[in-house]
């Protein structure tokens, strides 16, 4: 696929010299991700693509290129406009428009949004609304349509089920690109209707299809790229990076809020000759990490600190992302590509003097020039939390045994840094037909309750090591369903949490002593709120010295210690309405033995 001009001929005239470009960026020091050079020249730029390149590289093309305006660019050096190979807006906590005003003063120029978490509440509508309010912005927002919804058909219930009908609608949107990440591992390798069909259909029309193969590897990674998926954002370790990109995948190495796994990447495979399908993401990056850190800037220095040249990491994120995504003139300084192009006071640090989109600077000194037009939709203003007639009964988990001790299947986490988890066995007390957690400091009950309004279905768990050594902790962010979640001891807490989400139409909520401490409004879909990022930033950072003060002092960012535990895609034991899953054996299990 072509970005196409609205001017070809204009466009030839100029690269020619029949006619003078827009701009003209001069004394720039220009990244050519194609030979891994940096050399001084000209960039002659007409109706937002590269016509001409004046390069003072062996003495070649070095002509006077006339132009309307004129950048200097001051000897810096010139890349090209940032790429987000994966991301879920939603996870900024930003509507799509709020977050474009954050990310395009640190040269972040196109991402590539699956929208999964949205249409989980919304359905197609959701979708539509992130595909909408993402235009006529100064960056490029491509859209994939959730290929997963809910993440594993049968095992947990969301606001909304898509087959290949649905499929089909929403890539027939002008920048759906192709499928959303494949989550339903198994149901790929297991030739599951729903998945072969979904996977067919994008496959006929040629379209890009986004994976997620957590831990894949032998027989079960061969049957997943079989299917059609292309890459993952998933790897963890160096070996399982080095083994996707061995079997010609694309490793999209991450660096969110949760798993900052671009170090451990960049060190495994640093060292292979080709690194062409080696791309970089922030996936669930909040929008407070955002302002301290940066966006992709941050990913890009990340990656260089760990050992990646310079010119390598610049590469991953521009270049190689394109090619995935297969945009054939996007994320390079050549004649024909788009003039998306990023101004660097430092190379290394990735210190970002400017950015120019589609050949307009649009930001300049970490300040957005571009505005962006305040645009209000419905879908911001729909209550998304449907839960009624909750009562304290419903947070006891009720045994099969009026009073001693049994046998139960417990979620235990690895660490506070791990979303992994593992299913196993252990024995808790059992008073007046109910468990008891009074004597256990560190098991928790977990509750996933239905809210949208389909079903009135809820289910209770347990849970070791999640972190919480007091209080409560409730959130309407649960991937991928995102189901009202509750971890507890005292269900008078968890009633409290559980109402007050309610009636904010969504977030993220604590308790301690039986009060509510802070909570986080989250009014768009339960997802995002339209508060702009410094708004949110200053309640997320009291929430998370709270919850540090709860027991979650290990994990970087304590707000998304939650969302992932009822993530059914997620090895091995996670939660969700209808009850305990086995994600590798893909079965609900009974929370008691026996």
């Amino acid at each position: 696929m072509k970005i196409l001009s609205k001017d070809k001929r204009g466009l030839i005239e100029a690269s020619i010299g029949k006619r003078p470009c827009d701009l003209l960026i001069k004394n720039a020091n220009i990244v050519n991700v194609f030979t891994g050079e940096i050399y001084n020249g000209n960039i002659g730029i007409y109706n937002g693509f590269i016509a001409y390149i004046s390069a003072e590289i062996e003495n070649c093309n070095i002509e006077e290129i006339e132009a309307k305006n004129y950048y200097d660019a001051k000897g810096k050096h010139v890349i090209p406009g940032l790429i987000d190979s994966h991301i879920h807006i939603e996870s900024t906590l930003m509507t799509p428009r709020n977050f474009a005003k954050e990310v395009i003063p640190y040269g972040t120029t196109t991402v590539v949004t699956d929208p999964h978490e949205i249409a989980n509440v919304h359905g197609i509508r959701g979708v539509k609304y992130m595909h909408d309010s993402s235009e006529d912005l100064p960056m490029r927002q491509y859209v994939l349509a959730p290929s997963c919804v809910p993440a594993v058909l049968g095992f947990e219930n969301a606001g909304a089920e898509f087959f290949a009908e649905e499929i089909e609608e929403m890539l027939d949107l002008d920048r759906v690109l192709g499928l959303g990440e494949v989550m339903d591992f198994i149901g790929v390798v297991e030739n599951s209707d729903r998945m072969v069909s979904i996977l067919e259909k994008a496959e006929k029309r040629g379209s890009f299809i986004q994976g997620h193969a957590p831990f894949l590897s032998g027989r079960m990674l061969s049957a997943y790229l079989c299917g059609g998926a292309t890459t993952c954002h998933e790897s963890r370790t160096p070996k399982e990076a080095r083994d996707k990109l061995r079997n010609g995948m694309y490793v999209d190495a991450r660096e969110s809020s949760i798993s900052k796994d671009v170090t451990e990447i960049v060190k495994g495979v640093k060292d292979f000759r080709y690194l062409e399908n080696l791309t970089l993401c922030t996936d669930d990056r909040e929008a407070d990490e955002i302002l301290k850190s940066g966006h992709m800037n941050d990913v890009v220095r990340t990656a260089i600190k760990a050992g990646l040249h310079p010119i390598d990491a610049i590469k991953a994120a521009t270049l190689n992302s394109a090619r995935e995504i297969g945009v054939t003139n996007l994320g390079a300084i050549a004649p024909g590509y788009v003039a998306d192009l990023v101004v660097l006071e430092d190379l290394e640090d990735v210190k970002v003097k400017s950015v120019i989109f589609e050949g307009e600077l649009v930001a300049e000194n970490g300040t957005l020039l571009k505005s962006i037009e305040d645009k209000k939709y419905d879908i911001e203003l729909e209550n998304s939390v449907h839960v009624d007639n909750l009562s304290l009964e419903d947070f006891k988990l009720k045994a099969p045994i009026e009073n001693g001790k049994i046998k139960v299947n417990v979620i235990r986490y690895e660490s506070q840094r791990s979303s992994s988890t593992k299913i196993v066995e252990e024995v808790v007390d059992v008073k007046d037909g109910y468990v008891s957690l009074e004597d256990n400091d560190d098991l928790r009950f977990v509750i996933v309750i239905n809210r949208h309004g389909k079903l009135d279905t809820k289910a209770i768990g347990l849970v070791r090591g999640f972190g919480i050594d007091k209080g409560a902790l409730g959130s309407t962010i649960s991937h991928d369903s995102h189901n009202l979640t509750i971890v507890y001891k005292d269900i008078n807490e968890a009633f409290k949490v559980a109402e007050d989400l309610i009636s904010i139409g969504g977030g993220i909520s604590c308790a301690i002593d039986g009060e509510i401490k802070e909570h986080i409004q989250l009014e768009v879909a339960g997802l995002m709120t339209t508060k702009d990022a410094s708004e949110i930033a200053v309640v997320a950072e009291k929430m998370k010295e709270i919850l540090r003060g709860m027991g979650l002092n290990e994990i970087k960012n304590p707000l998304l210690r939650i969302v992932t535990l009822a993530l059914p895609v997620i090895p091995e034991g996670k939660m969700s309405d209808l009850g305990l899953i086995n994600v590798n054996k893909k079965e609900i299990v009974n929370i008691f033995k026996n």
